[in-house]
């Protein structure tokens, strides 16, 4: 079984700029979004496409499964999505030996910037960043497929 173990931080400040390098624009939408499980395709500018599937529960370890699919097919399947686009652009960089994403929201999500690490194993020792602010690893509004359902700039309404 695939597991993803990821823990995920608001981002405070610029300060992780200095180290980031040049950032890879991302689309994804949800086809399927429920309790359970979701269905996501994934673009992104280098050309690639996946299809991924993801278990729903809260937690830093989840189910997932990915797949690489035609980039024209995902385009296609962009437009069979439920919920609003999800736009992103995502910068990689290391910090004390690990790889850091960070994800800066644009469009119905622009004003959120989310760093994950991904971790081979669920009690694994990192180095955080003074960059990375508090923990919403467990606070599923935060997942991408929440935002998908309501976007971050409608939370205050």
């Amino acid at each position: 079984m695939a597991i993803e173990i990821e823990r995920k931080f608001l981002v405070l400040g610029d300060d992780w700029r200095q180290t980031a390098g040049s950032p890879l624009l991302l689309r994804q939408a949800y086809l399927c979004n429920d309790a359970r499980a979701s269905i996501r395709v994934r673009t992104d500018d280098a050309g690639e496409a996946f299809l991924t599937i993801k278990s729903a529960q809260a937690g830093s370890a989840r189910t997932e499964f990915e797949y690489p699919i035609a980039h024209d097919e995902a385009l296609q399947l962009l437009e069979l999505r439920t919920g609003s686009l999800i736009d992103k652009r995502r910068y990689r960089l290391v910090h004390a030996g690990h790889v850091w994403e960070i994800d800066e929201f644009t469009g119905d999500n622009e004003g959120l910037v989310i760093a994950e690490i991904e971790l081979k194993d669920a009690n694994e020792a990192f180095a955080k960043p003074s960059w990375a602010g508090r923990e919403v690893t467990d606070a599923v509004q935060y997942f991408n497929a929440s935002l998908a359902r309501l976007p971050f700039r409608q939370w205050g309404r």
